[in-house]
């Protein structure tokens, strides 16, 4: 059993080289663990740092490319390496490398596909009162959105299964947290987490501030369940004009009523009304066209998917022993992991270093 532990870096010499050495290189159930730093673009010493402290393998990229794509790129890398199981680790030591093994335990024990970390947000002292209320809507809206229970969605910190690995694609050019999480609860992988312990960190250089943060979010969870949900998109989109229009046309009849069946006034109210159900009748016919359109698109990921697969097969080693996939009707109690609560917590070559 591998484990590969990749690591998504961009200028972080000051951090980088304390978080490859905090990496466990000895967990029960795992007969090899890797870690393989992702370099984007770094401008400082980030790759000799990382190079000097043990990092196994380095993977490049020519330019900054952000992080969703240095992420996509960390984990088909991975799994070309040959990883029954992949962790994604913050260069900046926000999470300490010593919960990779709690992370990692439900989907050695076959009852997870991905665990995601939970950072306790309301008790993260660093966090600004605004900052921990956008967190926690946030994370509810994902949660809706992807129908999984996940306190802290955007949370970086996740251990992925080979077959959820193989599953996913980041799509987004912001960030692969909230839109992986989406995915595999439309995937129907089963979705994890455990309490973890975080460190105080820089400022994120992710994103502009709170609102800008929340705005691309936002778009992110709108167009990734739009994606997976077309019709019920769709329909709750309609849903006004029904509404409206559908209350224009009755009190046109109630008044036509009253008056005793002659033409009453204000028939400009009849019109707006046929206006407003006509175009909810076409927004909902949109809805319809998508999700036969989606039916397309769930065969293209099955198709890439076999490839993506194949791929990696051919750049690996003999066959091993590989983690299960999960089932999305695996017993609920699978899901919850209590036990594990109180735990503390473009693409370049592939460089191996020795």
């Amino acid at each position: 059993m591998k484990l590969v532990v990749q690591i998504p870096a961009y200028n972080e010499e000051g951090t980088i080289g304390d978080v490859i050495d905090a990496v466990p290189r000895r967990i029960e159930g795992i007969d090899q663990v890797e870690v393989l730093v992702v370099n984007d673009g770094s401008v400082d010493r980030t790759v000799e740092v990382a190079r000097a402290h043990g990092a196994d393998c380095i993977l490049g990229h020519g330019h900054h490319r952000g992080l969703a794509a240095t992420f996509q790129a960390g984990l088909d890398a991975s799994l070309r390496l040959g990883a029954d199981i992949v962790v994604n680790l913050d260069a900046d030591l926000q999470y300490p490398p010593d919960q990779i093994p709690a992370l990692i335990a439900p989907i050695l024990s076959g009852r997870a596909d991905i665990v995601i970390g939970d950072r306790r947000v309301n008790q993260v002292e660093h966090f600004s009162p605004l900052k921990r209320f956008l967190h926690k809507l946030g994370s509810w809206v994902a949660r809706r959105a992807s129908g999984t229970e996940v306190p802290d969605a955007p949370s970086g910190f996740r251990a992925y299964s080979r077959e959820a690995a193989l599953r996913l694609f980041v799509t987004t050019d912001f960030s692969y947290t909230l839109d992986n999480l989406i995915q595999a609860g439309r995937r129907g992988l089963v979705v994890a987490h455990i309490r973890v312990r975080t460190n105080p960190t820089r400022p994120s250089r992710l994103h502009r501030g709170n609102w800008n943060f929340v705005k691309r979010q936002g778009a992110t969870i709108v167009r990734a369940y739009a994606t997976y949900e077309p019709l019920k998109t769709f329909f709750y989109l309609s849903l006004p004009f029904f509404l409206v229009g559908g209350f224009l046309l009755v009190r046109i009849v109630v008044r036509y009523v009253e008056q005793g069946f002659t033409l009453p006034g204000n028939l400009q109210s009849l019109f707006i009304s046929f206006g407003l159900l006509t175009i909810g009748f076409l927004i909902l016919v949109f809805g319809l066209l998508a999700d036969r359109i989606g039916d397309n698109r769930r065969l293209m990921e099955e198709i890439l998917y076999r490839l993506r697969e194949q791929e990696i097969n051919r750049s690996m080693p003999p066959a091993i022993p590989r983690v299960p996939s999960v089932s999305r009707d695996a017993p609920q109690e699978l899901k919850e992991l209590k036990e594990l609560e109180g735990n503390s917590q473009d693409s370049g070559s592939i460089k191996r270093d020795a």
